[in-house]
Formats: C-alpha cells, structure tokens, sequence
C-alpha cells in the first residue's frame, strides 16, 4: 500500500507539473515567424498600412478600383474626447481611434493611474474607410469641428463628426465619419455616411480593423503567462483564436462567406472587438503589417446608392473588460473572449456561483470561502469515507509493521499478507487519495476563473489582500496554507519506510513554494479546504480511535 501511495503522490505531482506546462503551452504568445509573403513597408505609425481590398465571396467587388493612396499633405491633428468611461483620442489623419484610456479600470503596473488599452505604447488603434473610386480611407485627412469634445451631463451620448477634406469630391460624393460614444458603455459606433451627387448608381464597401502589435502587455510574469492575439467567431465555426504565428503562416480561419460573427483582439482582462451587424454580409480577414504589426477586420456593402440619395453604415466597437454578463448581451459568443482553457465547462459554472455568493456578500474573498465550503459539503460523504479509511490505517499501522518483519524477505507474501488485513478491516488503501484526485479539476477550473475573470481584478479581500487575482504581496496565506499541509500530514498514518516518510514530509513545503506564485484567492481556497478538512480528519479519526476495541480487534 504504501508504495502506491509514493507512485500516486509521484503521479499526481509529475501530473501538476505536465499540467502546468501545458498552460504554459496554450497561452504563452507564440514566437514570430519571419513572414513568407512581401509586407508593405509602412512609414511610421501604424496608420500607413495598406488599405485591404475585397476578395469575393458574400461581398461583391466593387467596380471601381481602389486608389493606391489617398493621403494628404495637410497635418494631422489630434482630437480629445471625455466621457464617464473613456479619455479617448481620435487622429484626424484616418479618423482612427488612436487612444482609449479606461478611466474605470488601474494600470497592471501602476496602480495610481487608469489603464491605456488602446494607445502607441501597443502600436494600438481602431481604423475604418472606404472602399471605392475616390472614397475616403484611414489614410485620408479629415476636418473635425473642435479639438475637444465632452460628454456632458444630462447627455446619453456624444457624436464627433469627422468630414472628409476634398476626398470624393471629384466623383461627386460627400463623406462622414461619425464616432459615437454612449453613457456608462465601452461601445463605440463608427458610422461612414455617404452622399451620392452624381448622375450613376455606386454601391461602396466600407472596412473596419483593429492594429496591434504582437507584445503582450505589461504584468504578464513567467509563471502567468495569458493569450494576447486576435479572436475570430461566428455561428458555423464558433469561437477561434487567430495566433499572430498563425497569420504570418497565412493559417487563419477566416470566413469569406457569412452573415454573422465578429473579430476581436484579445489580451488579459481587456478585449476589442469589432461587431457588424446581424444578417449582414461581411468577409473577415487578417494580415501581417511589418514586423510584428497585424490587423484583423471586416469588410461590409454599404449598399446600392442612387443618385441624390444618402446611405451609411454602422459597425460597433466594443473596447473594455470582459465582463461576462455584459459581453453576453452584446454580441452572439462575445463571452467567450473570457478565456478559461480545456476546463470552461467547469469554470463557468464556478464563476456563476462566486457571483451568487459575491451578491449575498459584496465581498469576492467571502464568496471564494463561502464557494469552498459548497464545495466541500458537496464533497462530504466522499471525504468521510475517505478519513474513516486512514484514520483505520493508523489503527492498523503496527499490525503492518509486524507483517513486514515477518516476511521481510518474501515480498509477495507479505503483499498478500497486508491486503487479507485491509480486507478483513474494510480498509480502501487508496482511500487516502481520493479528495486529493477529486479536487484537482476543481483546483485547475478555479484557477482560470480567477486568473481570467476581469470582475475579480483588484478584488479586495481584508488588511494586505488588495486583489485577489494576483499573489499574496506577503506571503502569509501561502505560509499559513503549508502549516495547514504539516498538520494534515500529522493526522495521517505514518509511512513505515523512512525514505517515504520524508517524502511525504516535504509534500508542503513543495506545494507551498509553488502557491507562492498563485493568486491570492487561489490559496484562500485551498487554505480553506484544508482547515476544514482537518476538522472533518481529526473528528472521524477521534471517533474511530475511541472506538477502537470495536474498529480494530485486539489479538
């Protein structure tokens, strides 16, 4: 028995540590491949990328060709707009969105001030143009009626009117572009209207992308280490990561013919996704700027103009936290940016009910304890039997001894010796094990809805625990939680080999060490979970060992 105790603790160990890597696998960014197709060398920033074209499909090409570039020499200029959730910026060159600060939400790094999702740190932007004869691009210059806009109280949203300058007016159209930003919301609409003056039908393509570089953002570590790249979803293919190793391979799951779904880009917490309307025909694309720029995008018909008419097209854009149930009622999948690995089957439902008991509480730490304890009632009858069983060996331990002295040189008989006795005792000897093994998809699940649930982001417990979701800036629960693995060590049987009894005498220390790199809210779980399971263990090991005359008969 003992020696399977040592493979399973080796087993369960060496599983940790497979199952570790493989996070690390699946999330780490993946390295840059050099590009196998000829890049555009853009000038400097990342509005100099090439307009993309349509390549068929749902979407009809136009008939006109697509200007090479259309880019003036007026100088840019940068306009600021302020509302309750955002301190944004829009650059006149292109009309992009070139800034977006969350006024809500504190930078990993610098707590005192608000996170820059969008912004040039990240080569970070949001573009838009048409496609068509002489129509604007997001390299085309327009003219904004102020420098500042404010979102005002009493206000429900703000609209900055951006007018193309010149552009179109050959061909005999007037274009605008329309950025609106919505009280209490991360939803911002781009809107390109288009007025036909000439004499000829023209049915124009507009297209929307987001650019980004390939780094991740500050506050990833070695030992957390979570996707940054593009996301892709629609109703036939579901939710799919795009690697930016995947676009410089030209590997992307991109379709060309839907009516549905959205593109995003997607790091830790934070999420920008660009969301065409239902039932609208649209192609997807992604490409590689230059050296470690990429965009990803949608290109929509803004529909057949007639003469005289006017027509627009509008294609929100999400950018903020991935808050869960705000995502859901946004867009079809747009939760599911909400990365909780191989286990979101799992996850979700955790999440569900920490939000339950966050609701009771208002406090996240109280809900994770208050989840423990769920958790652990659900698990009861398993751990009661498990606990009857060691408290049993522990009876039976000198009985072992004695076994093992007598047929120390047959180890056969002394195997078959030692499992009559588990079998006349009614002893499980891999009892001991079971909560451990039961708990390890629960440990994992919880884990990444820790890790990756933006509600939780500087989630404060009580005295030195300001966020939940990062390590305990003391390490005291990690310390208290290696006291609580010697004390459940104490309450099992003794391993009669010596070499095993160190073994499992360093098991905490072990653990330990590796919780120090864990979220705090992480070891307040599993902290938890051991005081009360050292309460349920020494209650049933008590009862038994007081009743063992009746347990155990003497011989």
């Amino acid at each position: 028995m003992d020696t399977k105790r040592l493979v399973l603790f080796v087993v369960f160990s060496f599983s940790l540590l497979m199952l570790w890597e493989a996070w690390q696998k699946e999330q780490r960014p993946p390295a840059q491949v050099a590009a196998t197709q000829s890049v555009p060398s853009p000038s400097t920033g990342a509005s100099s990328s090439a307009v993309p074209s349509v390549a068929g499909g749902a979407v009809q090409a136009p008939s006109a060709a697509i200007p090479a570039t259309a880019v003036t020499n007026a100088p840019h200029e940068i306009v600021k707009i302020e509302t309750d959730v955002f301190s944004a910026e829009l650059d006149t060159l292109g009309g992009d969105i070139v800034r977006l600060e969350l006024l809500k939400h504190p930078d990993t790094v610098d707590h005192t001030r608000n996170l820059v999702l969008l912004g040039s740190e990240h080569e970070y932007s949001v573009q838009s143009g048409l496609i068509g004869d002489g129509l604007p691009t997001h390299k085309t210059f327009y003219h904004a009626a102020a420098k500042q806009f404010t979102l005002k109280g009493g206000q429900d949203k703000l609209e900055v009117r951006l007018e193309a300058n010149g552009v179109g007016v050959a061909t005999g159209t007037k274009t605008t572009k329309v950025i609106t930003f919505h009280r209490a919301s991360y939803l911002i609409d781009i809107t390109h209207e288009i007025t036909n003056s000439t004499g000829s039908t023209i049915a124009p393509h507009a297209y929307f992308q987001i650019v980004r570089n390939a780094i991740a953002p500050p506050g990833d570590t070695s030992m957390v280490t979570t996707y940054t790249g593009a996301a892709i979803y629609t109703e036939q293919d579901k939710f799919q990561k795009v690697a930016f190793a995947d676009i410089d391979k030209a590997k992307t799951p991109l379709s060309k013919n839907v009516d549905n779904g959205w593109v995003a880009m997607v790091q830790h917490y934070f999420v920008s996704a660009l969301l065409p309307p239902e039932k609208l025909a649209r192609e997807f694309y992604a490409r590689k700027l230059s050296d470690k720029l990429y965009a990803v995008g949608s290109i929509v018909p803004v529909g057949s103009i007639a003469p005289g008419a006017t027509a627009a097209i509008t294609v929100p854009l999400y950018s903020g936290p991935e808050e869960q149930d705000k995502l859901k009622t946004i867009a079809p999948g747009l939760e599911l940016v909400v990365d909780y690995g191989w286990l979101t089957i799992s996850s979700v439902p955790l999440f569900w009910v920490l939000q339950f008991f966050h609701g009771w509480f208002g406090n996240w730490g109280l809900a994770i304890i208050f989840l423990t304890i769920s958790i652990k009632l659900i698990f009861f009858p398993l751990s009661a039997a498990s606990y009857r069983s060691m408290a049993k060996m522990k009876l039976v331990a000198p009985r072992l001894a004695k076994l093992r002295e007598m047929y120390v040189d047959d180890r056969m008989k002394q195997n078959q010796a030692m499992m009559d006795l588990y079998k006349e005792e009614k002893i499980n000897p891999l009892g001991g094990c079971l909560p451990i093994v039961v708990q390890i998809p629960v440990f994992i699940a919880l884990y990444w809805t820790l890790l990756a649930s933006v509600e939780l982001r500087y989630a404060p417990f009580y005295g030195w625990i300001t966020d939940l979701s990062s390590q305990d800036p003391y390490f005291v629960l990690p310390a208290l939680m290696m006291v609580s693995m010697i004390i459940q060590t104490k309450l099992n049987p003794t391993p009669p080999d010596p070499i095993q009894a160190k073994v499992m005498m360093i098991m905490p220390l072990a653990f330990g060490v590796m919780f120090f790199f864990f979220p705090a809210g992480l070891v307040l779980y599993w902290l938890v979970n051991n005081i009360l399971s050292i309460l349920q263990q020494w209650q049933i090991t008590r009862m038994i060992e007081g009743a063992g005359a009746k347990a155990v008969p003497k011989r």
